[in-house]
């Protein structure tokens, strides 16, 4: 029996991919795949060329894309698919260490994000990534957090007092800091928190750079709304596996690849946010800067004693923006997160 080198066989799937002949192999592997575009998204796309690169660890995958965030972390929950990918928030049911990465307020820009990703990717956190049978594969930039305003005159946290504030119903973290700032948080699901902005339902809204054009949100910006050019938080698009169901070095290997290709998501999520016209966007002064800062920070702490978020991760967050900026006052605050 002829042995056909494994090159030569990666070749020929990556052929036949181009190709567009789906090669389904009888132990491939089901990923769900969330993508709020569905299969034309990018973050679909991603996933394309993810699943050429497992190959070389040893495993085949079938992708199925979901527009529905809940029904696909239901769909693996269930073993409906062996492996899914979706946003931190809804990682933090089954790993809560990862799923904190996107806690409010935690990261401030994709240097920082950067360093946490490449930090817990390593081989010394592998034991962080697994809980129980779930493993965290892989970490990408998902885009920073913003809010979206219908009045651009709300730019302090104190002006959100009042306001109606869309919050994913099944992110309690959401609805626990929206309240704690005073404004009004209106329960939406990914379905819906986007038009609820544009017929005028909700007062504010938030996410990342591509729902600007792929959510039309220019519709509820328009005649006086704005962006605020501030993280909120960031998003992290995180990959999880039945471990059980994947070679044994799958995990790490998996994790290193996303690593190497953070700088290229992030050149993507960059020519988002650069398709948002700048007259939309709202500059804040430094000092409401660090009012925001320090809201988000009580937030954390909060939510921390409360369990949502892990205290292990933020204390890495946080030591590694101590590290870069030792003069924040957060470095020497006496309620050390």
């Amino acid at each position: 029996m002829k042995i056909v080198n494994s090159s030569s066989f990666n070749i020929l799937i990556i052929l036949l991919t181009i190709l567009g002949v789906q090669v389904v192999f009888a132990e491939a592997k089901k990923v769900c795949v969330f993508d709020i575009l569905g299969a034309n998204g990018p973050v679909f796309t991603q996933m394309k060329d993810y699943k050429i690169a497992a190959i070389d660890w040893g495993a085949e995958l079938v992708l199925k894309p979901y527009t529905s965030e809940r029904v696909a972390a239901e769909d693996f929950k269930a073993g409906l698919c062996d492996a899914v990918s979706f946003t931190g928030v809804r990682a933090r049911q089954f790993n809560s260490f990862t799923g904190s990465l996107d806690a409010v307020g935690a990261i401030p820009s994709y240097k920082y994000l950067k360093s946490v990703i490449a930090t817990i990717s390593s081989k010394k956190a592998a034991k962080l990534m697994k809980s129980g049978p779930y493993e965290v594969v892989g970490l990408f930039p998902g885009g920073a957090v913003y809010l979206f305003v219908r009045d651009r005159s709300v730019d302090t946290v104190g002006e959100l007092a009042g306001k109606r504030f869309a919050v994913m119903d099944s992110d309690p973290a959401q609805t626990e800091m929206v309240s704690f700032v005073g404004a009004s948080p209106v329960a939406t699901s990914i379905a819906n928190m986007y038009s609820k902005f544009n017929n005028g339902s909700v007062d504010i809204t938030y996410g990342p750079a591509v729902v600007y054009e792929a959510m039309e949100l220019y519709k509820g910006l328009q005649p006086s709304g704005g962006v605020i050019r501030f993280s909120l938080a960031q998003v992290t698009m995180q990959i999880l596996i039945r471990s059980g169901k994947f070679p044994e070095r799958f995990g790490q290997q998996s994790r290193s690849y996303a690593v190497s290709q953070f700088d290229q998501g992030v050149d993507l999520l960059a020519r988002y946010e650069s398709k948002i016209p700048e007259k939309l966007w709202i500059e804040i002064p430094e000092v409401d800067k660090d009012h925001y800062s320090e809201v988000f920070r009580q937030s954390r702490i909060r939510l921390r004693n409360k369990g949502i978020y892990n205290g292990k991760m933020l204390k890495v967050m946080r030591m590694l923006r101590c590290k870069k900026d030792p003069l924040q006052s957060e470095c020497t605050a006496a309620d050390k997160e």
